[in-house]
């Protein structure tokens, strides 16, 4: 008769408690699982979404929730701050690869800021948001988000710079009408819900919409 075989001591210390009770985690990291897991539920749901929602969706309990966070208006300011977070957007622009010819540059780069605009707009209008937080009723933009904005427009400049030779306008001002041109090209309320793709956005940029004789007599009146 064979004996069964306990199992090592050690690995009874790596159960978190009973089914369902989420490991311990250190506040900081759980509250951006938390924020993690809520960000999509907030794009559908809004302010109307629970705190039973956010908890199943972060597989936790609802009190976890509240421990991590006073309430939901404080987790809700914690999901914008974690939107409006400009590091993941300069990570993936930093990551395309510089030896790409330029459209495949800028291909790559308008996807990225294609994907973020989508993300923030949704949330901002799930939310109710008519501009950005912090905008409202100032006519200059929130000190910490324009900082966000000038990086990001200091990246593209940065994408763009191994080709300034080829460019009609500097980088700078070419980042500039290609973060404008993302905008008003992948806005849903401008778009009516169908953006325009990255590549015809690219053309766009690089081409415009004339032929090149009456292109070369646009550029020539700056």
């Amino acid at each position: 008769m064979v004996s069964a075989v306990p199992a090592p001591a050690s690995s009874c210390h790596d159960l978190s408690g009973p089914p369902g009770r989420a490991a311990p985690l250190p506040r900081a990291d759980r509250q951006a699982a938390i924020v993690a897991a809520t960000l999509p539920l907030l794009r559908v749901h809004g302010h109307s979404v629970t705190s039973r929602q956010i908890a199943e969706a972060a597989g936790v309990g609802e009190g976890t929730v509240f421990r991590a966070f006073r309430d939901k208006a404080e987790l809700i300011d914690a999901c914008l701050a974690s939107a409006f977070d400009q590091a993941p957007t300069k990570a993936q622009f930093a990551a395309i690869d510089r030896d790409l010819p330029l459209r495949s540059r800028l291909e790559a780069a308008v996807d990225v800021l294609q994907r973020r605009l989508t993300t923030v707009v949704e949330l901002l209008i799930a939310l109710s948001f008519p501009q950005p937080p912090g905008a409202a009723g100032r006519r200059s933009i929130d000190p910490q988000l324009k900082a966000g904005h000038d990086q990001v427009l200091a990246a593209l400049t940065e994408l763009l710079e191994p080709d300034a030779e080829k460019l009609r306008v500097p980088p700078a001002e070419a980042a500039k009408v290609i973060r404008m041109l993302v905008f008003a090209m992948t806005h849903p309320k401008i778009t009516d819900d169908q953006p325009m793709p990255a590549g015809q956005i690219v053309d766009l940029v690089l081409h415009g919409i004339a032929e090149p004789p009456v292109r070369e007599s646009m550029w020539s009146n700056r």
